[in-house]
């Protein structure tokens, strides 16, 4: 089954419809799965095939995801909130690497927690249900050298 199809039956589920619009949105995420979009960055992808659409249409159908768990709702630090796709086949989300420097985010899909979980329900009770672990730091390219993208931002 396709992304947009598993989707499409997530909505279902919950009553709702994938209208174009919407669909649109999920498009234009899935086509850019590794940049966790802002609302802003969305809605200029998607305005290239809906002109018409609105930012606020963008906001509530990004909410919508959310509250769905198709999407993750995240903040970096930087207060703009950015969305991420949710994958199926992982239990949880996936973690990131964040450079302070460059602002260079990186995924780690790897789920390093599973014993730590494992342990809280043993000798807590909690099961836990969805975790999300963010490593700010700085990339030793960046540390040593000076990073392309530091430079980039200095020559604008």
């Amino acid at each position: 089954m396709n992304p947009i199809e598993n989707i499409s039956q997530q909505f279902a589920a919950h009553k709702y419809k994938l209208t174009r619009q919407r669909e649109a949105i999920v498009q234009v995420l899935l086509d850019n799965e590794k940049e966790h979009l802002s609302v802003e960055e969305v809605y200029m992808l998607v305005k290239n095939s809906y002109p018409h659409l609105g930012l606020a249409t963008v906001y509530r159908t990004l909410e919508l995801l959310s509250e769905l768990h198709i999407v993750e709702k995240m903040n970096f630090g930087d207060g703009v909130a950015r969305y991420d796709l949710r994958d199926d086949t992982h239990a949880h989300m996936h973690h990131h690497m964040i450079c302070h420097v460059c602002g260079r985010l990186e995924e780690i899909k790897d789920d390093w927690l599973l014993d730590l979980e494992k342990r809280l329900e043993r000798e807590y009770g909690f099961t836990v249900t969805d975790h999300r672990l963010d490593f700010k730091g700085t990339y030793g390219t960046c540390k040593h050298t000076g990073c392309k993208r530091d430079k980039e931002k200095k020559a604008v």
